[in-house]
């Protein structure tokens, strides 16, 4: 844990090498996104580089992705088998966007995702954009990462496929896959490619507005043109937290009601909704019509996990549909600090409000190992868990 969070300002727009230009401007050295490229071993030669602009009057570093002519027609499985020459971190992060991509565009396009066409996935400049993006927000070692909503432009635009609306279909349907926020305008032009919004859509832990956070460096990166009356600008704020009322995110509620399945699975429909990365997992008792008694299953998500928990929720219970809506959590700034009962260590987690301690609650796994260990009942240990917290 480093105690540094981020914040991304989409609201002017992002694409991959705005997010790249934002980051070079924040401080990270080009030698972290040349020794990712490099990593990857790619045939055709790629080059960064970092070039000063000024968009709407505002300093800001554009990135230039520099590519020779592609010498392969790459589909996701090349592309993945690209990134095997990677760091660990860099390598699966990077795997979630591509992967996150070619759904996207698979579903546009009625296709499957290991048969999307190169200039969708693997065109060298994205390629460059996403490793380039991953290896230097990893290089920040950032506790969290929350992107505003996505400004995404309107109009229409010419591709390769011919005039199509703003937002595209690709943008469109990585925001419904995720339930990421994003917004139309504020100008008619594009503003949110596919790669800028995968990566958000996958990197960002939540959305909403700047948290609460002291600034320590900031980057803006800009975009190829430079439009009038719009700055054409991706911001990232790196800071450490501040304690206060809480942060709000955007996360994303999973709801079945289940009335045919044997009560004894849910423990571990739970469980294995919780490992498969849920924020919480909950049932309530309920009585459905002509008397049926039932569960409604809630499972509380980030963006990031809503289609991974979804197919848990559809694969692990007898329910043939479920329901999804966004909510807002605001989550008070929490630590986690060892105590000493009974001559064994018990762990508890400390919430603050406006930097004063509301909550002191010990990790239950911990007391129920001090009580089997001394022969003593949990709550007595529970309870001095709670008294060695206070006097902490």
């Amino acid at each position: 844990m480093t105690g540094r969070i981020a914040w991304v300002d989409a609201t002017g727009g992002v694409s991959g090498d705005m997010l790249l230009g934002a980051c070079l401007d924040a401080g990270v050295d080009l030698s972290v996104v040349e020794d990712a490229l490099a990593r990857l071993g790619l045939p055709e030669r790629v080059s960064v580089r970092g070039e000063p602009v000024r968009r709407a009057a505002i300093g800001a570093t554009r990135a230039v992705v520099e590519t020779a002519e592609p010498r392969h027609h790459r589909t996701l499985p090349d592309v993945l088998a690209l990134l095997e020459g990677l760091e660990p971190a860099v390598r699966d992060r990077a795997a979630v966007v591509f992967r996150a991509l070619a759904d996207a565009e698979a579903r546009v396009h009625r296709t499957a995702p290991d048969d999307v066409h190169f200039h969708e996935v693997g065109a060298l400049d994205s390629i460059a954009d996403v490793v380039g993006v991953v290896a230097a927000l990893s290089s920040l070692e950032l506790d969290r990462l929350v992107c505003s909503p996505i400004a995404l432009g309107g109009g229409r635009v010419s591709t390769e496929h011919g005039v199509i609306p703003v937002p595209g279909p690709a943008v469109v349907e990585l925001l419904r896959a995720s339930g990421a926020p994003g917004f139309g305008g504020p100008v008619d032009r594009e503003l949110a490619t596919p790669t800028g919004v995968a990566l958000m859509v996958t990197l960002a832990d939540g959305f909403g507005p700047m948290p609460g956070l002291r600034p320590d460096v900031v980057g803006a990166g800009a975009g190829t043109a430079d439009p009038e009356g719009h700055a054409n600008l991706t911001r990232l704020v790196v800071g450490a937290p501040v304690a206060d009322g809480g942060s709000v995110t955007h996360e994303v509620v999973l709801e079945a009601n289940v009335d045919d399945l044997d009560p004894r699975l849910w423990p571990g429909v739970l469980a294995a909704l919780m490992e498969a990365g849920a924020a919480d997992a909950w049932l309530t008792p309920i009585v459905m019509k002509k008397g049926r008694p039932a569960h409604t299953l809630s499972v509380l998500a980030t963006p990031d996990r809503v289609e991974s928990l979804a197919q848990v929720v559809l694969t692990h219970t007898s329910t043939i549909g479920l329901r999804r809506y966004p909510v807002d959590k605001v989550a008070l700034p929490r630590e986690v600090v060892e105590v000493e009962v009974y001559g064994e260590t018990v762990r508890v987690k400390l919430a603050r409000l406006h930097g004063e301690v509301v909550t002191a609650t010990p990790e239950f796994d911990d007391v129920a190992r001090v009580a089997a260990a001394k022969g003593l009942p949990e709550r007595v240990v529970l309870d001095a868990a709670r008294v060695a917290a206070e006097r902490r």
